[in-house]
């Protein structure tokens, strides 16, 4: 393990002075004033951010790759323990798949929720940004107000939330209830509606970093755009749909993408909210159990790569069909 850490670190520093040596040459023969000491300083700073990348992601992505093949499992990691089973936890997962086992509710769960969270969420940043983006008194506030729950814990959250959708007659979203004479729901013991309501959560602390981020891009729509349509007897809707949303279009494939990403590795909803139940696991959750619950390590690394192939394909999909057109 030792030395294959080793030979995963020389080929980056290997890449890493590739580029570092082309990046001379290309400034030597450039019209632009050369100078080294801007280039040395420039790779330096980056070297903190390059250690962090090799053990902290470029190592685990390396090292998932392979346990995928083998039967490691946790209780044994000696090496002498770990051996080459091929595609073997791939088959065991597409069985499981088959017979409607764990990770096909884990599968449809995760599927529902980003149908459902990731439109939600990037229409809710958006009125955000666009209530904010008009001057008035108190946007700053409201600003605020909108991105709080970003700044809070999921864990916080999770709990905060536990409290209002208790099913006891007291919680408060039963106690609102029951003021119109409506019985005590268990909002998150019912498979029908534990999905939704993991969306609205995640909805509601996430679309404020996303109001940021559009909020940005708004500023940076050309004015006389909007002052041509209304000239031109563009009311509020036509503005939006020929100025606002071609200006935005790069910034909304970013937060699609984003979005989309972070709505597939959802975890920790579930995990506080619910815990390890069918109607409301996901791969994230799924995933991690396997690898530090039952220990299967090897096996979890399959379904990792699995969700990361997945992941990968509907991104670059969503690149295609939505990203700049090459002239």
């Amino acid at each position: 393990m030792i030395i294959v850490a080793l030979l995963i670190l020389l080929g980056l520093f290997v890449v890493f002075m590739g580029t570092f040596i082309v990046d001379i040459i290309k400034r030597i023969h450039s019209e632009k004033k050369y100078h080294v000491r801007e280039i040395i300083t420039g790779y330096m700073l980056l070297i903190p951010a390059v250690v962090l990348a090799f053990f902290f992601v470029v190592l685990p992505i390396f090292f998932s790759l392979g346990y995928a093949f083998t039967d490691f499992d946790l209780l044994h990691p000696n090496l002498s323990d770990i051996h080459y089973i091929g595609f073997e936890n791939f088959i065991a997962l597409i069985e499981e798949f088959k017979n409607h086992g764990e990770i096909y509710y884990s599968l449809r769960n995760t599927a529902l929720f980003v149908v459902l969270v990731v439109p939600l969420q990037i229409g809710m940043a958006l009125l955000l940004a666009l209530f904010c983006n008009n001057k008035r008194p108190g946007t700053t506030i409201f600003k605020i107000c909108f991105f709080a729950p970003v700044a809070i814990s999921l864990s916080v959250t999770a709990f905060l939330w536990l409290v209002i959708l208790s099913p006891n007659p007291n919680g408060i979203m039963n106690a609102i209830l029951g003021n119109f004479g409506i019985d005590a729901q268990d909002f998150l013991g019912n498979k029908d509606t534990v999905i939704l309501w993991m969306v609205v959560i995640s909805a509601w602390q996430g679309c404020g970093y996303q109001m940021l981020i559009f909020l940005s891009a708004l500023g940076n729509v050309r004015k006389d755009l909007y002052e041509a349509a209304r000239v031109d007897g563009a009311n509020v809707f036509q503005r939006f749909f020929t100025v606002t949303v071609p200006g935005l279009r790069p910034t909304f494939l970013y937060i699609l993408i984003t979005v989309f990403i972070g709505a597939c590795r959802v975890m920790i909803q579930p995990m506080l909210l619910t815990g390890y139940q069918d109607r409301s696991m996901t791969l994230s959750y799924y995933i991690y159990t396997q690898g530090f619950t039952y220990r299967h390590v090897g096996y979890s690394c399959a379904v990792a790569l699995m969700m990361t192939i997945i992941m990968g394909t509907i991104t670059f999909v969503q690149r295609k069909l939505l990203g700049e057109k090459k002239k």
